[in-house]
């Protein structure tokens, strides 16, 4: 069911340029919004079997700003790696995204749930950005805590996906009814136009994947790391968004996790889970801006940024 977006206005009003190259062996497919020569470029990593399109309520709401979304490799639009879908080969495919658009300063990174552990993980191993905003980042480890029983359910569904027969496994992962279990239980919003939304997007997007062997790989990935691993070494300026009610990484490890950056700065949105970037991306947006602004500040003292 196609739903409406609520922020389908804001869409309109932005510009959006549609490209593909081979980078890291992977046809890659992004969406270039915003004015070309604007004076900041932002790169942005959706989450686990999102797409570019979750990201785009954010996207509708930060004018003035260029935003290069691509779809991660075997996700979306995009065809696989040549190799295993990990961080290490997830981190070198954004770094090589990045060199590929020639910019001439250093973009900031927004990675959202998966993609913050990517951003993290890029930055980390040389990735030149002037900073770094992580929306709903993967602060802790998912096979610890009182999560850790969903994640090995999660873990055991996907394995069970791999082994079955090809047509069995893809209906599983497919399987409609699963899906819209999934997308319940991380909107919290009331409002019911929302939740149709949501839903609507998940029905839409969270199945197009290229395979199984990639998914089980990136899923692997997904909780096998989290940013706490690289934050010692991203060591520019870093704005953490993150949700009073997350169920993914609860707000405590949000907090050890700034502690551990060198450079960040925590904004926290109540009421609201792991799905920021629909229920509430006016306020991630906010954030988002201050910080921008933030960083000219510190430039314009002389600061690094």
């Amino acid at each position: 069911m196609i739903v409406d977006s609520p922020y389908a206005a804001g869409l309109r009003r932005t510009p959006v340029r549609r490209r593909t190259a081979t980078i890291g062996g992977a046809k890659t497919r992004w969406w270039d919004y915003g004015d070309p020569d604007a004076l900041r470029t932002m790169v942005l990593v959706h989450g686990f079997r999102g797409d570019h399109h979750g990201l785009e309520p954010v996207v509708a709401q930060l004018d003035g700003v260029r935003i290069l979304a691509p779809d991660l490799p075997g996700f979306g639009a995009s065809g696989p790696l040549p190799g295993t879908h990990d961080i290490d080969g997830y981190a070198a495919w954004l770094r090589e995204f990045v060199a590929h658009q020639q910019l001439t300063e250093p973009p900031v990174v927004l990675g959202h749930s998966f993609g913050s552990i990517v951003v993290a993980a890029a930055v980390a191993g040389g990735l030149e950005a002037s900073a770094v905003v992580l929306v709903n980042p993967i602060a802790a480890p998912a096979l610890e805590g009182p999560r850790a029983v969903l994640t090995k359910a999660a873990i055991a569904y996907y394995r069970l996906a791999a082994l079955l027969p090809e047509r069995m496994g893809f209906a599983l992962l497919r399987n409609r009814a699963i899906v819209r279990v999934m997308s319940m239980s991380m909107a919290k919003t009331g409002d019911r136009g929302l939740r149709r939304f949501i839903h609507g997007q998940h029905d839409r997007y969270f199945s197009v994947f290229h395979d199984r062997r990639m998914l089980l790989e990136a899923f692997r990935a997904s909780v096998g790391s989290n940013v706490s691993d690289y934050a010692a070494e991203v060591r520019v300026p870093v704005l953490l968004v993150a949700a009073e009610r997350d169920d993914i990484t609860p707000l405590e490890a949000q907090h050890r996790l700034a502690e551990l950056l060198p450079d960040s700065r925590l904004r926290v949105i109540d009421g609201v889970g792991h799905l920021i970037h629909y229920e509430t991306p006016g306020a991630a947006a906010g954030y988002i801006r201050a910080f921008l602004s933030g960083l000219e500040a510190r430039v314009a003292r002389g600061d690094a940024a």
